[in-house]
C-alpha cells in the first residue's frame, strides 16, 4: 500500500512535502517523494490523501476507556469532589453499560487518530474491544485498598485478571500490566507487593500519583477532603492513617514501587525538585494530561523540571469523565498553550515539541519506541492522515502549527494500525457501532438522573 500527502511528517527527521509512505506486511518499508516511490513500488494500492498530513498515529499516554459515557454528567466541580460524585455514581451503571462504555471509549480514540494507549481499568471492559478494534497498547489492572488485610487477596485477584487478560490479547498489539492506584487509596504494602510481583512478573506498572493538592496534603500532612469524605465513602474510614510528612512522590518511593523497570506516573503535578530528581533516578515515565488538569482545578505539571532533568514524557487525555472529549489535538494545543504562560519567553515551547511529545517521545515512556512513534523503515505502521484543507487551517505554511493550533479530531480522514486502517473517511472499519449511541446514551441518562 502507497499512502500520499502533500505532508509527511516522520517526527525523527524533517517533514517534507509531496510524499508518501510505503506498507507492507504492517510494517514501513519506504518513504520518500511521490514520484519516487510510484516509481519504484507500482504494483502497489495507492491512496492519496491530498492536502493532508500523513504523520505517526497519537500515542495516548492515559486513559479510563469504560468512563466515556460519563461525559458532562460532573462538571464544574473541583478534583476531591468530582472523584467522590463520580464513585457514587459508578453503582448506577450496570456490566453491559460499562462494557458499551469502553466501546465508545474505543471509537473515539480511533476517530481522534490514536493508535496507541495506556488504559488503567478494574473491571477489564476495555480489554476484548481494544482487541477487536485492532489498537495498539498497554491495559493496566487497577487494584487498591487502605485495608492492610485486605492486600495479598486484592493483588492476588489483580494478578488473576492479568494472565487472563494476557491469553485473550494479542501480544504483538496489547500488553497487560498492573496499577496501583493512588497514594490516598492504597496502603502502603500494596505498594511493596506490587513491586514484588511486577518486578518478578516482568509487568509494567501505572500510578496516579501528585495530581491534586487534596492529596499532598493527605499523604504530608494527614489533612483533607480525601483524608476524611473519601476514606468514609470508600469504607476505610476506620483504617489508621497517619501523616507521613514527606511528598506523594517521596511516600510511595520508600516503598519501592517506582523501583519497577517500566513505571509510568500520571499528573504529577505536585512535585518539587527534589521529587522530579527521584522520578529522572527511578527512569519513571510520565503522562501530562493538561486538559483534565485544569478542568478539576489540579494544578499545572512542572513541564519545564521534567524536560531539563531527561524524563520521558509523553501526553494523556485521561476519560471523558474529567475531560469531555479524547481530542488530542486539543490536548497538544492546550498542553502548549498553558506551559507557554506559566515559561513566558524564558522557555517557549514550540508545536512540533508538543506534536513529538504526542509521537514518539510517548513511545519511549511506554519503551515501545523502537516498534513506533515515527515513520520509519522497518517501524510498524502506525500512521495517521490528518485533513490540512479546510477553511479553519487556510493558509497552511507550517504542518505543525496548523496540527496543534488549528486542526481537530473531525479532521482525522484515516487511522492504521499495524498496516490494517481501522478508521477512514468518517467511517469505522473494526468496530461495529449499531446502537452503540443510544445504548450509551441509556446509559449516560441513568447517570444525570442519579447526580439528583
Amino acid at each position: 500500500m502507497l499512502l500520499l500527502a502533500r505532508y509527511v511528517l516522520p517526527v525523527s527527521g524533517p517533514h517534507f512535502e509531496d510524499g508518501g509512505v510505503v506498507v507492507q506486511d504492517g510494517a514501513i518499508v519506504a518513504l520518500g517523494a511521490r514520484d519516487d516511490l510510484m516509481a519504484a513500488f507500482p504494483a502497489e494500492e495507492v491512496r492519496d490523501y491530498g492536502l493532508a498530513a500523513l504523520m505517526p498515529g497519537f500515542i495516548d499516554l492515559h486513559t479510563h476507556f469504560e468512563y466515556a459515557s460519563f461525559r458532562g454528567v460532573v462538571n464544574d466541580l473541583p478534583y476531591s469532589r468530582w472523584k467522590m460524585q463520580v464513585m457514587r455514581l459508578e453503582e448506577l451503571l450496570t456490566e453491559q453499560d460499562w462494557r458499551d462504555s469502553a466501546v465508545l471509549g474505543v471509537v473515539e480514540s480511533i476517530r481522534s487518530g490514536i493508535t496507541t494507549f495506556a488504559d488503567v481499568t478494574n473491571s477489564g471492559t476495555s480489554v476484548a474491544p481494544a482487541s477487536r478494534a485492532g489498537l495498539r497498547g498497554v491495559i493496566y489492572r487497577e487494584v487498591s485498598t487502605m485495608d492492610k488485610s485486605e492486600v495479598a487477596s486484592v493483588v492476588a485477584a489483580g494478578l488473576e485478571d492479568v494472565a487472563a487478560w494476557q491469553e485473550a490479547v494479542d501480544p504483538s498489539l496489547l500488553t497487560i500490566g498492573i496499577a496501583p492506584h493512588s497514594p490516598y487509596s492504597c496502603h502502603p504494602t500494596l505498594f511493596k507487593v506490587v513491586a514484588k510481583e511486577a518486578g518478578e512478573r516482568g509487568l509494567p506498572v501505572a500510578i496516579h500519583l501528585a495530581g491534586s493538592r487534596d492529596e499532598y496534603d493527605f499523604v504530608k500532612y494527614g489533612s483533607s477532603s480525601l483524608a476524611q469524605d473519601y476514606r468514609t465513602q470508600s469504607g476505610w474510614s476506620k483504617v489508621v492513617w497517619l501523616p507521613t510528612g514527606v511528598s506523594p512522590v517521596q511516600y510511595v518511593h520508600q516503598w519501592g514501587i517506582l523501583e519497577v523497570p517500566n513505571v509510568l506516573a500520571v499528573h504529577c503535578v505536585h512535585v518539587d525538585p527534589a521529587d522530579v530528581d527521584t522520578l529522572q533516578r527511578n527512569d519513571v515515565a510520565v503522562a501530562y494530561c493538561a486538559r483534565c488538569n485544569l478542568k478539576l482545578g489540579m494544578g499545572i505539571a512542572p513541564l519545564q523540571s521534567f524536560l531539563e532533568h531527561g524524563l520521558r514524557v509523553g501526553i494523556g487525555t485521561d476519560s471523558p469523565a474529567s475531560n469531555n472529549t479524547m481530542d488530542f489535538f486539543d490536548e497538544m494545543r492546550i498542553g502548549l498553550l498553558v506551559q507557554r504562560g506559566v515559561a513566558g519567553e524564558a522557555r517557549f515551547y514550540r508545536a512540533r515539541q508538543f506534536v513529538r511529545m504526542a509521537t514518539l517521545e510517548a513511545a519511549r515512556a511506554l519503551k515501545i519506541d523502537h516498534l513506533v512513534g515515527s515513520l520509519e523503515p522497518g517501524k510498524r505502521a502506525d500512521i495517521i492522515a490528518v485533513d490540512l484543507s479546510r477553511s479553519h487551517q487556510k493558509p497552511t505554511q507550517d504542518p505543525y502549527s496548523a496540527l496543534v493550533h488549528t486542526s481537530n479530531q473531525e479532521d482525522v480522514i484515516m487511522t492504521m494500525v499495524d498496516g490494517r486502517v481501522l478508521y477512514e473517511q468518517g467511517t469505522c472499519l473494526t468496530v461495529d457501532t449499531g446502537t452503540l449511541y443510544a445504548d450509551v446514551a441509556n446509559a449516560h441518562l441513568k447517570l444525570t438522573e442519579g447526580r439528583g
